[in-house]
């Protein structure tokens, strides 16, 4: 019998069906459409709208959505894995909710945060109980409720995210499929250029920090582009060089939603060819932890059995990393 690796074998994502486009965000903001789609590709986000309604119940949706797929029940999932910036509460676990909402009683469930890296932190943490052969089927999900955090009357960060989930679905494989590879990078010195101010332990939620608008996303825009350009690009050339893959060997680069210009710097550094390139920043925005599940959703008729991936991301912390992995199935 082969190694054993942890292969992605279905994928699913949710998204609220509320649009908000770029000309919506002019009525009320100094911008306009061609000033956010030329500077982040961005031309509509979708919000979920319903204020009693969270990170946990897209997610929730997107996992259901994957049980009809694949004819899984809840029973079947032995551990849920949620990586996600917007959680539902502080405690107890995002994954905790989903679970409660799915019917999942046979699994343990935690919460990953690595801001808009969790999803590939996630991966690979879900990959080593495969690979050990203490769980058989894991579930990643990556979603964020991110219009909980922003400031609508900032324009320099609330243009830029969105709402959803995705989910994949990971179990052992003895044939070569699934994940080969991977680096996961962090430099906790960026942690000044993209946070919120308040709300944890050190700076508790008071009348002065809501006043101050401290519980909304700040973003040093003009560093965060500077480091995320370089680093997701760089971490993407170190795992190819490491596994000796060209271009030429690279069906699909899968990167985080962040901005166009940054994907497109990526996929120069390593000569990639952007018809191979998943991008859906255009429709969805940044959502964070769900805009890599999203693509692979997306694009999963188009991915065949053999295929080289390669999912990169960069986010808050600063934290990043790549993932080298041969898909495992074709959709008919």
């Amino acid at each position: 019998m082969g190694k054993i690796q942890a292969a992605i074998t279905a994928v699913n994502a949710w998204a609220p069906d509320s649009r908000l486009t770029n000309d919506d965000l002019a009525k009320t903001l100094d911008t306009s459409d061609e000033w956010i789609s030329s500077r982040t590709g961005i031309k509509e986000r979708r919000i979920l709208t319903d204020k009693n309604l969270g990170t946990s119940d897209m997610a929730a949706n997107a996992i259901k959505g994957l049980f009809a797929k694949t004819k899984l029940s809840a029973d079947d999932i032995d551990c849920l894995i949620c990586a996600t910036a917007t959680p539902d509460v502080v405690f107890p676990s995002t994954a905790c909710a989903i679970a409660d909402k799915t019917n999942i009683q046979n699994a343990f469930c935690f919460d990953v945060m690595a801001a808009c890296s969790g999803f590939l932190y996630s991966l690979v943490t879900a990959a080593k109980y495969i690979e050990t052969g203490t769980c058989k089927k894991v579930l990643v999900v990556g979603a964020d409720k991110m219009s909980a955090i922003l400031d609508y009357a900032d324009r320099r960060t609330c243009v830029l995210f969105g709402d959803g989930a995705g989910v994949v679905l990971l179990e052992p494989s003895t044939e070569g499929y699934g994940i080969i590879d991977s680096i996961l990078k962090c430099d906790g010195r960026g942690r000044h250029y993209l946070h919120m101010k308040a709300g944890g332990s050190v700076k508790p939620a008071s009348h002065e920090t809501v006043e101050n608008k401290e519980h909304f996303v700040y973003q040093d825009g003009h560093t965060v582009f500077k480091y995320a350009t370089k680093n997701m690009a760089d971490v993407t050339a170190d795992v190819m060089a490491r596994n000796h893959l060209t271009a030429d060997d690279i069906a699909w680069l899968v990167p985080h939603q962040a901005n166009k210009r940054i994907i497109e710097a990526t996929a120069k550094r390593v000569g990639l060819d952007e018809k191979k390139i998943t991008v859906n920043i255009n429709k969805y925005g940044n959502t964070t932890n769900a805009s890599i599940p999203l693509c692979l959703w997306e694009w999963e008729k188009q991915l065949k059995r053999d295929d080289n991936l390669i999912l990169s991301a960069f986010g808050a912390g600063f934290t990043w990393g790549s993932i080298y992995m041969k898909w495992g199935y074709s959709t008919p």
